[in-house]
């Protein structure tokens, strides 16, 4: 009289298993949709020449181009 209440349980905890991951899965694309994180543009941080960090790149400076150009050619 075993068998069949084995197969009842067994049963049961296998469409428990195939409920708790799909919620688990419903709520992992939750999350991602939620998330605060954003792309990876939004989690670069630039240092300026200062060495202060800021969310925008650096603007390069002609000048500053020209003495690095001249001053590895005289050498």
């Amino acid at each position: 009289m075993a068998g069949p209440n084995n197969r009842y349980i067994k049963k049961q905890k296998a469409e428990k298993r195939v409920k708790k991951r799909q919620e688990k899965d419903q709520k992992k694309i939750v999350r991602k949709e939620n998330s605060a994180g954003g792309s990876f543009e939004n989690m670069i941080a630039y240092v300026d020449k200062f060495g202060n960090i800021t969310s925008e790149p650096p603007v390069e400076d002609n000048n500053q181009e020209e003495e690095k150009s001249e001053s590895g050619s005289d050498k």
